[in-house]
């Protein structure tokens, strides 16, 4: 079976090659939608579709895989920060409280066979002062990250505790994409 990965991020590649699995990655043409009014499970759903599906026009003999991450507070959607600015106002937003990470993904195999989920993690972070932020920046880049932090990159310096699924919070739900790979 030929698996391309649609616009995968390092976190998700690093995830499907310590799985064991052989693919290639395949940059989406798709435009994401920002879209306040969805819910955000469906929102990531639908991101995944587009980018999975735009690929898969070019792969046809593929399956493959799209995923969207986002971390939702407040029924709010946070992407990834313009700027360090924006990356620091999403810290302190974060600070101290427990937000949802949302990642939806889009399997397409050849011919066409479509399947879509989503996984959810809450994520407790610590209550951070400026300081403990700028320290952080200092270690990680957070400026192409959903929310401005990476879990697996010094994420004990912003985060208490996970309820959910690690990989979840890393980008992609192993487990419950291995299972439909099956």
């Amino acid at each position: 079976m030929s698996i391309v990965l649609a616009s995968g991020s390092p976190r998700r590649r690093d995830l499907l090659a310590r799985a064991g699995l052989e693919f290639e990655v395949v940059v989406s043409p798709a435009e994401e939608i920002h879209d306040p009014t969805l819910p955000p499970d469906r929102l990531c759903e639908e991101n995944a579709t587009l980018k999975a599906a735009a690929v898969a026009r070019l792969h046809p003999q593929a399956t493959v895989i799209g995923a969207d991450t986002l971390v939702f507070i407040d029924a709010d959607a946070l992407g990834k920060p313009a700027d360090l600015a924006e990356a620091r106002a999403m810290l302190r937003r974060l600070s101290g409280r427990t937000h949802t990470v949302c990642t939806g993904v889009c399997v397409i195999r050849p011919g066409g066979e479509i399947r879509v989920f989503h996984e959810l993690s809450e994520v407790v972070f610590r209550v951070l002062d400026d300081a403990a932020i700028e320290a952080y920046f200092n270690l990680v880049n957070p400026l192409d990250k959903a929310g401005a932090y990476g879990i697996q990159e010094h994420g004990e310096r912003v985060v208490a505790e996970i309820r959910g699924d690690f990989a979840n919070v890393m980008g992609l739900p192993l487990a419950r994409l291995i299972e439909c790979l099956r």
